[in-house]
This record gives structure tokens, sequence and C-alpha cells, in this order.
């Protein structure tokens, strides 16, 4: 009997052993996880390094200056709801190129459109009422280009020029988001010395043609939509 009782009361205080070490085990899991996670870096929206500086007026044409001699490419292939148009740009306006590859780059163009249409003319692009298109552009940052123009370039049909912002701007300083092709036969040369030619379209005139044509509202946007559906860097 006594053999009966001293086996019980072992068993039951093994049995309570037992139960402390699981518990302990169970309370102790938490808390190393807990640690391990505090030790493993955040990763979140605010704390992801930004490969480019937010550009301004102040700091965006040192940042092309640099940008241009690290980024040589000159040939880009815009697709379009029309189809492609192949451009090459023009080494000597090196800022414009450099900013229009960076974009590129930055894959801005993609679902911006063809927002202003002037058979004859000219076709404009690179804007949109779109407003993940702001969001891009306030990403990015806000500035301008000046113009440079005196590099022996003229408004003949087929360049790609940049348009000057719609802000007071006496000096027409470009608005590096967008971009027009002239349409015009025989060219638009009056256009000369206010607008900076930067490129030309090398395949693809009979696109910029075909968009050209379609109806307009009295804004000279498109009565349906034209998207700029990619923008890529061809060899």
């Amino acid at each position: 009997m006594r053999f009966i009782l001293l086996f019980c009361t072992l068993s039951i205080l093994f049995n309570c052993e037992d139960k402390q070490k699981q518990q302990k085990t169970t309370t102790q899991t938490p808390e190393i996880e807990q640690k391990e996670a505090d030790i493993k870096p955040k990763v979140t929206p605010n704390n992801v390094k930004r490969k480019f500086p937010k550009l301004n007026d102040k700091n965006a044409m040192e940042f092309f200056l640099q940008y241009e001699k690290e980024n040589k490419e000159d040939k880009v292939r815009i697709t379009t709801d029309f189809g492609e148009i192949d451009i090459l740009l023009f080494d000597k306006t090196k800022f414009h190129r450099a900013n229009f590859i960076f974009l590129t780059k930055q894959k801005y163009f993609e679902n911006t459109q063809f927002y202003r249409v002037i058979d004859n003319f000219i076709v404009q692009a690179g804007n949109s009422d779109d407003r993940a298109t702001a969001r891009k552009r306030a990403k990015i940052g806000k500035y301008l280009l000046p113009t440079d123009t005196k590099r022996g370039y003229t408004h003949e049909r087929g360049v790609i020029s940049m348009p000057s912002s719609e802000i007071d701007n006496p000096h027409k300083l470009a608005s590096p988001f967008e971009f027009f092709i002239v349409q015009q036969q025989g060219g638009a040369n009056f256009l000369d010395g206010d607008y900076t030619i930067f490129g030309k379209v090398t395949r693809g005139m009979d696109v910029i043609d075909k968009i050209a044509a379609v109806d307009t509202d009295e804004a000279d946007w498109p009565l349906q939509n034209i998207f700029i559906r990619k923008v890529e860097i061809i060899e």
C-alpha cells in the first residue's frame, strides 16, 4: 500500500514538472520569435532609398549633366494604340536626350496620351488626365529644362521637340514630361528658335499621320483617347 502511494506521489510530481517545462517552453517561444522579428529590418516605402534625387529647378541640370555621361542610349521605341514609332535622340541636345532616357527608364510615359493633335501640324504627347500620371510626376519632381535651339536643327517633318511649360514662362523653358512631333508636310520652321528639337522619327511616320487624322474636340484632344502603351530603349 505504501509502495502504491509513493508511486502515485512520484507520478504526480513528474507530471507537474513536465507540465511546467511545457509551459516554460510555450511561453518562451513567442518571446524568441519577437526578438528575432525585432532584429530583422522592416522594409517600408518610407525607408527604401531612392535611386535618384527628387528633381527641382536647382538640382535638375547638375543631375542630368552627370546622368547623360553614364546613360548614352539614344534610340527609343514608342508603342501606341496606332502602332510603333522609332526615334533617334540627338547627342548635341544632351540635357533633353538624357531627360527623355531618364523618364523612359522610370516608365513615366506608359499610359500617358497624345493629348493635343492638329492635323498637318503636330501631335503632342506625354500627359494625361489620369491621376496616376500626376502621381508619377510628383514622385520624379518639378523642374523645367532650358531651351537649346542653336544646334542647327529645324522643325522639319518628323522631328521631336519639347514644348514650353504653361506656367509664367517668358524664356519658354521646356516642360520635361511632354513632347511633340512635327507632322506637317514641309515642316513648321516658324517654331525654330522657341522650342528645342532633340530627336527625329526614323520609323513610323505613317503612325504619326494616322494619329494626326483622328477627330478631336475644341481643345485639340482626340475624341477617343490614344495611349502610349510603352516607351523602351532599343539598339
